[in-house]
Protein backbone atom coordinates (compact mmCIF):
# COMPACT_ATOMS: atom_id res chain seq x y z
CA UNK A 1 0.00 0.00 0.00
CA UNK A 2 3.04 2.48 0.85
CA UNK A 3 4.61 1.87 -2.54
CA UNK A 4 0.99 2.04 -4.48
CA UNK A 5 0.61 5.42 -3.17
CA UNK A 6 4.25 6.38 -3.70
CA UNK A 7 4.01 5.25 -7.42
CA UNK A 8 0.47 7.30 -7.36
CA UNK A 9 1.67 10.32 -6.13
CA UNK A 10 5.04 10.31 -8.60
CA UNK A 11 3.24 9.60 -11.58
CA UNK A 12 0.39 12.67 -10.83
CA UNK A 13 3.09 14.89 -9.80
CA UNK A 14 5.35 14.36 -13.00
CA UNK A 15 2.20 14.78 -15.16
CA UNK A 16 1.21 18.16 -13.54
CA UNK A 17 4.94 19.06 -13.63
CA UNK A 18 5.04 18.33 -17.44
CA UNK A 19 1.98 19.85 -18.01
CA UNK A 20 3.03 23.08 -16.72
CA UNK A 21 6.88 23.16 -16.98
CA UNK A 22 6.94 22.08 -21.24
CA UNK A 23 4.31 25.46 -21.94
CA UNK A 24 5.88 27.38 -19.44
CA UNK A 25 9.83 26.71 -21.07
CA UNK A 26 7.91 27.71 -24.82
CA UNK A 27 6.40 31.16 -23.25
CA UNK A 28 10.31 31.79 -22.20
CA UNK A 29 11.99 30.30 -25.25
CA UNK A 30 9.14 32.85 -27.72
CA UNK A 31 9.91 35.87 -24.89
CA UNK A 32 13.25 35.85 -25.57
CA UNK A 33 13.13 35.30 -29.38
CA UNK A 34 10.46 38.24 -29.32
CA UNK A 35 13.14 40.05 -26.93
CA UNK A 36 15.84 39.87 -29.22
CA UNK A 37 14.25 41.47 -32.38
CA UNK A 38 12.51 43.93 -30.20
CA UNK A 39 16.18 45.19 -29.82
CA UNK A 40 16.60 44.93 -33.30
CA UNK A 41 13.83 46.88 -34.40
CA UNK A 42 14.97 49.63 -32.49
CA UNK A 43 18.58 49.68 -33.80
CA UNK A 44 16.86 49.50 -37.37
CA UNK A 45 15.12 52.57 -35.96
CA UNK A 46 17.81 53.90 -35.41
CA UNK A 47 19.30 54.36 -38.90
CA UNK A 48 15.85 56.08 -40.47
CA UNK A 49 16.70 59.96 -39.48
CA UNK A 50 19.83 59.81 -41.75
CA UNK A 51 17.73 57.63 -44.93
CA UNK A 52 14.90 60.69 -44.49
CA UNK A 53 18.04 62.99 -44.90
CA UNK A 54 20.68 61.81 -47.67
CA UNK A 55 21.88 58.56 -49.21
CA UNK A 56 24.98 59.66 -49.61
CA UNK A 57 27.01 56.32 -49.09
CA UNK A 58 29.85 58.37 -47.04
CA UNK A 59 27.01 60.03 -44.80
CA UNK A 60 25.12 56.95 -44.81
CA UNK A 61 28.68 54.76 -43.95
CA UNK A 62 29.53 57.29 -41.11
CA UNK A 63 25.76 57.14 -40.06
CA UNK A 64 25.91 53.22 -39.65
CA UNK A 65 29.50 53.63 -37.56
CA UNK A 66 27.91 55.47 -35.39
CA UNK A 67 25.58 52.75 -33.96
CA UNK A 68 26.53 50.21 -32.12
CA UNK A 69 25.70 47.38 -34.35
CA UNK A 70 27.22 49.15 -36.86
CA UNK A 71 30.10 49.22 -35.34
CA UNK A 72 29.94 45.44 -34.35
CA UNK A 73 29.14 44.59 -37.82
CA UNK A 74 25.65 43.59 -37.61
CA UNK A 75 23.75 46.77 -39.93
CA UNK A 76 23.36 47.07 -43.24
CA UNK A 77 21.68 49.88 -45.22
CA UNK A 78 20.24 48.66 -48.82
CA UNK A 79 18.92 51.77 -51.09
CA UNK A 80 18.13 51.08 -54.38
CA UNK A 81 19.06 52.50 -57.86
CA UNK A 82 17.01 55.69 -58.88
CA UNK A 83 15.14 55.37 -61.67
CA UNK A 84 17.73 57.84 -63.61
CA UNK A 85 20.28 60.05 -61.71
CA UNK A 86 20.23 64.09 -61.72
CA UNK A 87 22.21 64.35 -65.39
CA UNK A 88 19.81 61.63 -66.77
CA UNK A 89 22.25 58.51 -66.28
CA UNK A 90 20.92 55.62 -64.71
CA UNK A 91 21.68 55.17 -60.37
CA UNK A 92 23.30 52.39 -59.22
CA UNK A 93 22.11 50.83 -55.95
CA UNK A 94 23.63 51.23 -52.77
CA UNK A 95 24.59 48.88 -50.16
CA UNK A 96 26.30 50.18 -46.99
CA UNK A 97 27.66 47.48 -44.46
CA UNK A 98 27.35 43.97 -44.32
CA UNK A 99 24.90 42.05 -45.96
CA UNK A 100 23.41 38.59 -44.67
CA UNK A 101 20.49 38.31 -46.34
CA UNK A 102 19.76 37.52 -49.93
CA UNK A 103 19.10 39.98 -53.15
CA UNK A 104 15.48 37.96 -53.08
CA UNK A 105 14.61 38.40 -49.54
CA UNK A 106 15.46 42.13 -50.07
CA UNK A 107 13.32 42.49 -52.95
CA UNK A 108 10.81 40.84 -51.37
CA UNK A 109 10.31 43.51 -48.53
CA UNK A 110 10.85 46.14 -50.45
CA UNK A 111 8.00 45.43 -52.55
CA UNK A 112 5.61 44.03 -49.26
CA UNK A 113 6.99 47.53 -47.32
CA UNK A 114 6.93 45.19 -44.28
CA UNK A 115 9.12 44.19 -41.95
CA UNK A 116 10.37 40.55 -41.67
CA UNK A 117 12.77 38.05 -40.40
CA UNK A 118 14.90 35.47 -42.33
CA UNK A 119 17.20 33.11 -41.55
CA UNK A 120 21.15 33.34 -42.14
CA UNK A 121 23.89 31.80 -41.74
CA UNK A 122 25.06 32.10 -37.63
CA UNK A 123 21.43 33.89 -36.58
CA UNK A 124 18.76 35.76 -37.78
CA UNK A 125 18.44 39.12 -40.11
CA UNK A 126 15.56 41.76 -39.69
CA UNK A 127 14.56 43.30 -42.63
CA UNK A 128 12.78 46.43 -41.66
CA UNK A 129 11.67 48.79 -44.76
CA UNK A 130 12.20 52.82 -44.62
CA UNK A 131 10.68 55.09 -46.73
CA UNK A 132 13.35 58.05 -48.66
CA UNK A 133 12.44 61.25 -48.97
CA UNK A 134 12.74 60.11 -53.34
CA UNK A 135 9.60 57.81 -52.96
CA UNK A 136 11.52 54.82 -53.14
CA UNK A 137 11.87 52.03 -50.25
CA UNK A 138 15.11 51.27 -48.51
CA UNK A 139 15.65 48.63 -45.88
CA UNK A 140 17.67 48.02 -43.09
CA UNK A 141 19.04 45.19 -41.91
CA UNK A 142 20.27 43.90 -38.24
CA UNK A 143 21.55 40.83 -37.77
CA UNK A 144 20.84 38.62 -34.92
CA UNK A 145 22.95 35.96 -33.60
CA UNK A 146 21.43 32.87 -32.69
CA UNK A 147 23.16 33.41 -29.55
CA UNK A 148 21.03 36.19 -28.31
CA UNK A 149 17.52 34.65 -29.98
CA UNK A 150 17.90 32.22 -27.40
CA UNK A 151 19.57 34.05 -24.41
CA UNK A 152 18.79 32.79 -21.12
CA UNK A 153 16.50 30.22 -22.31
CA UNK A 154 18.97 27.27 -21.05
CA UNK A 155 18.73 28.58 -17.65
CA UNK A 156 15.16 29.46 -17.80
CA UNK A 157 14.78 25.81 -19.01
CA UNK A 158 17.60 23.93 -16.01
CA UNK A 159 15.65 25.99 -13.19
CA UNK A 160 12.12 24.96 -14.32
CA UNK A 161 13.56 21.02 -14.33
CA UNK A 162 15.46 21.97 -11.08
CA UNK A 163 11.64 22.88 -9.68
CA UNK A 164 10.00 20.07 -10.88
CA UNK A 165 12.45 17.73 -9.88
CA UNK A 166 12.48 19.30 -6.42
CA UNK A 167 7.92 19.01 -6.69
CA UNK A 168 8.05 15.50 -7.70
CA UNK A 169 10.50 14.82 -4.22
CA UNK A 170 8.39 16.67 -2.06
CA UNK A 171 5.62 14.84 -3.57
CA UNK A 172 7.22 11.69 -3.13
CA UNK A 173 8.18 12.43 0.52
CA UNK A 174 5.16 13.70 1.61
CA UNK A 175 3.34 10.48 0.12
CA UNK A 176 5.77 8.07 1.77
CA UNK A 177 4.79 9.66 4.87
CA UNK A 178 1.22 9.99 4.49
CA UNK A 179 1.64 6.02 3.68
CA UNK A 180 3.60 5.50 6.72
CA UNK A 181 0.69 6.82 8.49
CA UNK A 182 -1.64 4.39 6.57
CA UNK A 183 0.21 1.37 6.78
CA UNK A 184 1.98 1.44 10.26
CA UNK A 185 -1.45 0.99 11.43
CA UNK A 186 -2.05 -1.51 9.48
CA UNK A 187 1.35 -3.26 10.21
CA UNK A 188 0.79 -3.26 13.80
CA UNK A 189 -2.65 -4.67 13.41
CA UNK A 190 -1.75 -7.26 11.47
CA UNK A 191 1.48 -8.13 14.20
CA UNK A 192 -1.03 -7.78 16.69
CA UNK A 193 -3.40 -10.40 14.92
CA UNK A 194 -0.33 -12.84 14.82
CA UNK A 195 0.92 -12.40 18.29
CA UNK A 196 -2.38 -13.38 19.37
CA UNK A 197 -2.58 -16.06 17.35
CA UNK A 198 0.54 -16.91 19.22
CA UNK A 199 -1.01 -17.18 22.55
CA UNK A 200 0.50 -13.57 23.67
CA UNK A 201 -3.25 -11.97 24.89
CA UNK A 202 -2.05 -8.97 26.05
CA UNK A 203 -1.76 -7.47 22.83
CA UNK A 204 -3.64 -4.78 22.04
CA UNK A 205 -3.88 -2.20 19.22
CA UNK A 206 -3.37 1.24 19.26
CA UNK A 207 -6.95 3.00 18.06
CA UNK A 208 -5.37 5.23 15.47
CA UNK A 209 -4.67 5.93 12.11
CA UNK A 210 -7.70 6.48 9.32
CA UNK A 211 -10.88 5.84 9.99
CA UNK A 212 -11.37 2.40 8.42
CA UNK A 213 -8.27 0.83 10.47
CA UNK A 214 -9.28 2.65 13.58
CA UNK A 215 -12.56 0.86 13.08
CA UNK A 216 -10.49 -2.01 12.86
CA UNK A 217 -8.28 -1.73 15.81
CA UNK A 218 -11.27 -0.93 18.16
CA UNK A 219 -12.66 -4.67 16.48
CA UNK A 220 -9.68 -5.93 16.93
CA UNK A 221 -8.92 -4.57 20.90
CA UNK A 222 -12.74 -6.32 21.73
CA UNK A 223 -12.20 -9.30 19.85
CA UNK A 224 -9.04 -9.76 21.72
CA UNK A 225 -10.74 -9.07 25.60
CA UNK A 226 -13.54 -11.30 24.53
CA UNK A 227 -10.60 -13.81 23.89
CA UNK A 228 -9.15 -13.18 27.35
CA UNK A 229 -12.11 -13.09 29.12
CA UNK A 230 -13.74 -16.55 27.86
CA UNK A 231 -9.95 -18.16 29.03
CA UNK A 232 -9.89 -16.18 32.55
CA UNK A 233 -13.46 -18.24 32.52
CA UNK A 234 -12.01 -21.59 31.87
CA UNK A 235 -8.99 -21.12 33.93
CA UNK A 236 -11.85 -20.36 36.72
CA UNK A 237 -13.20 -23.52 35.87
CA UNK A 238 -10.51 -25.35 36.00
CA UNK A 239 -9.69 -24.10 39.77
CA UNK A 240 -12.93 -24.35 40.35
CA UNK A 241 -13.28 -28.29 39.43
CA UNK A 242 -10.45 -28.66 41.81
CA UNK A 243 -12.36 -26.96 44.24
CA UNK A 244 -15.37 -28.79 43.44
CA UNK A 245 -14.24 -32.24 42.99
CA UNK A 246 -11.00 -32.30 45.21
CA UNK A 247 -11.95 -30.52 49.14
CA UNK A 248 -15.01 -33.25 48.70
CA UNK A 249 -12.59 -35.92 48.00
CA UNK A 250 -10.70 -34.67 50.52
CA UNK A 251 -12.90 -34.87 52.99
CA UNK A 252 -14.38 -38.01 51.76
CA UNK A 253 -11.10 -39.57 52.20
CA UNK A 254 -10.75 -38.60 55.76
CA UNK A 255 -14.29 -40.20 56.53
CA UNK A 256 -13.42 -43.43 54.75
CA UNK A 257 -9.97 -43.75 56.88
CA UNK A 258 -12.44 -43.33 59.97
CA UNK A 259 -14.20 -46.21 58.87
CA UNK A 260 -11.90 -49.10 60.17
CA UNK A 261 -11.32 -52.34 58.97
CA UNK A 262 -13.33 -54.54 56.91
CA UNK A 263 -14.55 -55.67 53.42
CA UNK A 264 -16.25 -52.72 53.41
CA UNK A 265 -14.46 -50.04 54.74
CA UNK A 266 -11.57 -51.44 52.67
CA UNK A 267 -14.06 -51.42 49.67
CA UNK A 268 -14.50 -47.39 50.45
CA UNK A 269 -11.21 -46.37 50.50
CA UNK A 270 -10.80 -48.17 47.43
CA UNK A 271 -13.19 -46.72 45.33
CA UNK A 272 -12.53 -43.60 46.63
CA UNK A 273 -8.88 -43.75 45.95
CA UNK A 274 -10.14 -44.76 42.41
CA UNK A 275 -12.59 -41.95 42.33
CA UNK A 276 -9.33 -39.51 43.22
CA UNK A 277 -7.52 -41.06 40.84
CA UNK A 278 -10.08 -40.30 38.23
CA UNK A 279 -10.18 -36.91 38.81
CA UNK A 280 -6.92 -35.87 38.97
CA UNK A 281 -6.79 -37.54 35.38
CA UNK A 282 -9.32 -35.48 34.23
CA UNK A 283 -7.86 -32.21 36.00
CA UNK A 284 -4.36 -33.40 34.28
CA UNK A 285 -6.19 -33.65 31.03
CA UNK A 286 -7.97 -30.43 31.13
CA UNK A 287 -4.60 -28.62 32.33
CA UNK A 288 -2.48 -30.20 29.24
CA UNK A 289 -5.46 -29.47 26.31
CA UNK A 290 -5.63 -25.46 27.91
CA UNK A 291 -4.04 -22.86 25.73
CA UNK A 292 -1.40 -20.71 28.33
CA UNK A 293 -2.69 -17.69 28.38
CA UNK A 294 0.46 -15.68 30.02
CA UNK A 295 -1.28 -13.87 32.37
CA UNK A 296 -4.77 -12.37 32.95
CA UNK A 297 -5.65 -8.61 33.12
CA UNK A 298 -7.80 -7.63 36.01
CA UNK A 299 -9.47 -4.81 35.54
CA UNK A 300 -10.20 -2.43 38.29
CA UNK A 301 -13.57 -4.05 40.26
CA UNK A 302 -11.59 -7.64 39.66
CA UNK A 303 -10.19 -7.36 43.13
CA UNK A 304 -11.53 -8.70 46.54
CA UNK A 305 -10.82 -8.26 50.41
CA UNK A 306 -7.97 -11.16 51.43
CA UNK A 307 -8.89 -11.33 54.57
CA UNK A 308 -12.35 -12.22 54.13
CA UNK A 309 -11.99 -14.66 52.07
CA UNK A 310 -9.10 -16.35 53.92
CA UNK A 311 -11.53 -16.24 56.67
CA UNK A 312 -14.19 -17.88 54.82
CA UNK A 313 -12.14 -20.76 53.19
CA UNK A 314 -10.64 -21.22 56.67
CA UNK A 315 -14.22 -21.81 58.85
CA UNK A 316 -14.55 -24.45 56.01
CA UNK A 317 -10.86 -26.28 56.65
CA UNK A 318 -11.04 -25.48 60.08
CA UNK A 319 -13.99 -28.48 60.62
CA UNK A 320 -12.04 -31.01 58.86
CA UNK A 321 -8.67 -29.88 60.91
CA UNK A 322 -11.18 -30.59 64.39
CA UNK A 323 -11.60 -33.93 62.82
CA UNK A 324 -7.79 -34.48 62.61
CA UNK A 325 -6.56 -32.81 66.40
CA UNK A 326 -5.04 -30.59 63.75
CA UNK A 327 -3.73 -27.37 65.25
CA UNK A 328 -4.58 -24.20 63.46
CA UNK A 329 -3.72 -20.61 63.88
CA UNK A 330 -5.16 -17.65 62.18
CA UNK A 331 -3.37 -14.16 61.72
CA UNK A 332 -3.17 -10.60 59.86
CA UNK A 333 -7.20 -11.53 58.40
CA UNK A 334 -8.26 -8.58 60.95
CA UNK A 335 -8.39 -5.62 58.96
CA UNK A 336 -9.39 -5.33 55.48
CA UNK A 337 -6.72 -6.12 53.07
CA UNK A 338 -7.90 -5.24 49.52
CA UNK A 339 -5.82 -6.94 46.47
CA UNK A 340 -6.40 -7.11 42.72
CA UNK A 341 -7.26 -10.68 42.38
CA UNK A 342 -10.58 -12.25 41.47
CA UNK A 343 -12.37 -13.76 45.03
CA UNK A 344 -12.64 -17.16 43.07
CA UNK A 345 -9.05 -16.74 42.04
CA UNK A 346 -8.10 -16.72 45.65
CA UNK A 347 -10.12 -18.69 46.92
CA UNK A 348 -9.29 -21.81 44.56
CA UNK A 349 -5.59 -21.24 45.36
CA UNK A 350 -6.04 -20.84 49.05
CA UNK A 351 -7.74 -24.41 48.79
CA UNK A 352 -5.31 -25.47 46.17
CA UNK A 353 -2.87 -25.15 49.27
CA UNK A 354 -4.27 -26.12 52.37
CA UNK A 355 -5.63 -28.94 50.48
CA UNK A 356 -2.57 -29.87 50.05
CA UNK A 357 -1.65 -29.67 54.01
CA UNK A 358 -4.35 -32.40 54.50
CA UNK A 359 -3.16 -34.64 51.71
CA UNK A 360 0.40 -34.41 52.50
CA UNK A 361 1.21 -33.95 56.08
CA UNK A 362 0.34 -36.97 58.43
CA UNK A 363 -3.31 -36.41 61.07
CA UNK A 364 -2.57 -33.75 63.61
CA UNK A 365 -0.10 -32.16 62.23
CA UNK A 366 -0.45 -28.49 62.72
CA UNK A 367 -0.62 -25.86 60.18
CA UNK A 368 -1.07 -21.40 60.26
CA UNK A 369 -1.79 -19.30 57.40
CA UNK A 370 -0.55 -15.56 57.87
CA UNK A 371 -1.07 -12.01 56.04
CA UNK A 372 0.69 -9.60 56.37
CA UNK A 373 0.68 -5.96 54.63
CA UNK A 374 3.01 -3.20 52.79
CA UNK A 375 2.56 -0.52 50.87
CA UNK A 376 3.41 -2.28 47.89
CA UNK A 377 2.39 -5.85 48.62
CA UNK A 378 0.44 -8.49 50.16
CA UNK A 379 2.28 -11.39 51.91
CA UNK A 380 0.32 -14.73 52.51
CA UNK A 381 2.08 -17.78 53.99
CA UNK A 382 1.06 -20.60 54.52
CA UNK A 383 2.95 -23.36 57.17
CA UNK A 384 2.65 -26.29 58.14
CA UNK A 385 4.71 -28.71 60.58
CA UNK A 386 4.70 -31.85 58.21
CA UNK A 387 7.94 -33.60 56.50
CA UNK A 388 8.17 -30.67 53.66
CA UNK A 389 9.12 -30.63 49.90
CA UNK A 390 12.69 -32.10 49.52
CA UNK A 391 13.14 -30.13 46.09
CA UNK A 392 11.13 -26.64 46.81
CA UNK A 393 12.75 -24.99 42.84
CA UNK A 394 12.05 -28.54 41.12
CA UNK A 395 8.87 -28.18 42.27
CA UNK A 396 8.51 -24.68 40.88
CA UNK A 397 10.40 -25.09 38.12
CA UNK A 398 8.09 -27.90 36.70
CA UNK A 399 4.88 -26.17 38.08
CA UNK A 400 4.09 -29.68 39.11
CA UNK A 401 4.22 -30.97 42.38
CA UNK A 402 4.82 -34.75 41.75
CA UNK A 403 6.59 -36.77 44.06
CA UNK A 404 8.71 -33.77 45.42
CA UNK A 405 6.86 -33.28 48.83
CA UNK A 406 7.51 -36.14 50.97
CA UNK A 407 5.19 -38.93 50.79
CA UNK A 408 3.01 -37.31 47.74
CA UNK A 409 1.41 -39.50 45.07
CA UNK A 410 -0.28 -38.91 42.60
CA UNK A 411 -0.68 -35.53 42.72
CA UNK A 412 -1.73 -33.55 39.04
CA UNK A 413 0.17 -30.73 39.98
CA UNK A 414 -2.46 -28.03 39.45
CA UNK A 415 -2.52 -26.54 43.00
CA UNK A 416 1.19 -24.81 42.75
CA UNK A 417 0.46 -23.97 39.11
CA UNK A 418 -3.23 -21.75 40.06
CA UNK A 419 -1.03 -19.88 43.28
CA UNK A 420 1.80 -19.35 40.75
CA UNK A 421 -0.29 -17.83 38.13
CA UNK A 422 -2.35 -15.84 40.64
CA UNK A 423 0.70 -14.27 42.27
CA UNK A 424 2.11 -13.60 38.54
CA UNK A 425 -0.87 -11.81 37.78
CA UNK A 426 -0.44 -9.03 39.92
CA UNK A 427 3.16 -8.94 39.39
CA UNK A 428 4.33 -10.81 42.18
CA UNK A 429 5.58 -14.35 42.96
CA UNK A 430 5.33 -17.71 44.47
CA UNK A 431 7.97 -18.91 46.79
CA UNK A 432 8.83 -22.05 48.93
CA UNK A 433 10.70 -22.77 51.99
CA UNK A 434 11.40 -24.54 55.25
CA UNK A 435 8.48 -22.41 58.41
CA UNK A 436 9.42 -22.24 61.69
CA UNK A 437 7.00 -24.94 62.32
CA UNK A 438 9.68 -27.50 60.66
CA UNK A 439 7.68 -28.00 57.49
CA UNK A 440 6.50 -26.34 54.50
CA UNK A 441 6.03 -22.80 54.10
CA UNK A 442 4.43 -21.27 50.77
CA UNK A 443 4.86 -18.10 50.57
CA UNK A 444 2.23 -15.87 47.91
CA UNK A 445 3.63 -12.69 47.11
CA UNK A 446 0.86 -10.11 45.64
CA UNK A 447 1.68 -6.85 44.01
CA UNK A 448 -0.79 -4.70 44.46
CA UNK A 449 0.27 -2.12 41.57
CA UNK A 450 -0.26 -5.21 38.98
CA UNK A 451 1.78 -5.46 36.07
CA UNK A 452 1.16 -6.61 32.52
CA UNK A 453 0.52 -9.91 31.46
CA UNK A 454 3.74 -9.93 29.12
CA UNK A 455 6.23 -8.99 32.02
CA UNK A 456 4.56 -11.51 34.37
CA UNK A 457 5.72 -14.54 32.25
CA UNK A 458 9.39 -13.22 31.88
CA UNK A 459 11.01 -14.29 35.06
CA UNK A 460 9.39 -13.27 37.86
CA UNK A 461 12.74 -13.75 40.24
CA UNK A 462 14.40 -10.73 38.60
CA UNK A 463 10.94 -8.73 37.96
CA UNK A 464 9.89 -9.08 41.80
CA UNK A 465 13.68 -7.92 42.98
CA UNK A 466 13.29 -4.80 40.21
CA UNK A 467 9.63 -3.90 41.51
CA UNK A 468 10.13 -3.79 45.40
CA UNK A 469 13.58 -4.50 45.50
CA UNK A 470 13.88 -0.43 47.26
CA UNK A 471 10.59 -0.86 49.19
CA UNK A 472 10.70 -4.75 50.24
CA UNK A 473 8.76 -4.90 53.13
CA UNK A 474 10.40 -6.45 56.66
CA UNK A 475 9.74 -9.87 57.48
CA UNK A 476 7.39 -10.76 58.83
CA UNK A 477 6.59 -12.67 62.46
CA UNK A 478 4.61 -15.55 62.30
CA UNK A 479 1.90 -16.79 64.86
CA UNK A 480 2.37 -19.78 64.54
CA UNK A 481 5.18 -19.75 66.98
CA UNK A 482 7.57 -17.54 68.73
CA UNK A 483 10.84 -15.94 67.04
CA UNK A 484 11.33 -14.03 64.03
CA UNK A 485 10.18 -15.66 60.85
CA UNK A 486 12.43 -16.87 58.22
CA UNK A 487 13.87 -14.30 55.60
CA UNK A 488 14.62 -15.10 51.96
CA UNK A 489 13.09 -18.65 50.75
CA UNK A 490 15.24 -20.85 48.87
Amino acid sequence: MRWALVKVCLAVTAMVVIAFAVPLGLVIREMASDRAFSDAERQAAMIAPALSITTDREELTRAVLSTEPGDRGRLAVHVPAPEKAADGTAGEALDVGTRRATPKDIATVRKAGRASITEVTDGFALLQPTALSTGDIAVVEVFVPEGEVSNGVATAWLILAGVGVALIVGSVAVADRLGIRMVQPAQRLAGAAHDLGEGRLGTRVPEEGPTELRSAAVAFNSMADQVVQLLANERELAADLSHRLRTPLTVLRLNAASLGEGPAADQTRAAVEQLEHEVDTIIRTAREQRPQTQGIQTGPGAGCDASEVIRERMGFWSALAEDEGREVRLAGVDRTVRIPVARPELAAALDALLGNVFRHTPEGTAFAVDVHHSGDAVIVLVSDAGPGIADPKAALARGTSGSTRAGAVGSTGLGLDIVRRVAESTGGDLRIGRSVLGGTEVRIWIGLHGTSPDRGRRGHGRRVTRRFGRRRPREPRTSAGPGAHPGALH
